[in-house]
């Protein structure tokens, strides 16, 4: 019964690893480049999303989010990433207090971007606008930032 039991668990580990085995075959890597920063201020917020429910400013709902020094130019890797359908939102948080500052009628105060860099509309862009597929290896994009209020942002005391 001893021998059975070890030999259940070392199938199971086995075959474990063979899943996760199959699992990093079938997934790649998503290389962010952010460009057209208009400071080093702050932090910016990158989140990657699977489903278009909370796209592009609920990054609760997403699959992973990362949060970098802000620069002229950010790079963010999201790795081993499992096939599929996504889109990348980003947040420049100039202020660092964690959220997008708008104005009293609701205009972004701070930078933002999504993937394929859509045209600006009234309102955020959508997730079918911003999806990419990643499909094999490697996709990298560049997300241009953009701001809707020159007025620097002042930074919390």
């Amino acid at each position: 019964m001893k021998k059975t039991i070890s030999t259940l668990g070392l199938l199971t580990a086995l075959t474990g690893t063979a899943f996760a085995q199959e699992d990093l075959a079938n997934s790649g890597c998503i290389t962010v480049n952010i460009d057209n920063l208009r400071s080093s201020d702050g932090k910016v917020g990158v989140a990657l999303f699977k489903v278009k429910e909370g796209f592009p400013d609920k990054t609760e709902r997403a699959l992973e989010g990362k949060s970098i020094a802000a620069g002229d130019h950010c790079i963010v890797m999201f790795e081993n990433v499992p096939y599929g359908t996504y889109a990348v939102s980003v947040l420049h948080d100039e202020n660092g207090n964690g959220k997008m500052d708008k104005t009293f009628i609701g205009i972004p105060k701070e930078g933002f971007g999504t993937s394929n860099n859509p045209k600006i509309r009234m309102g955020p862009p959508s997730f079918s606008e911003s999806k990419f597929e990643l499909g094999k290896g490697e996709v990298t994009l560049t997300i241009s930032m953009n701001y809707l209020n020159q007025r620097s942002i002042q930074k919390p005391q």
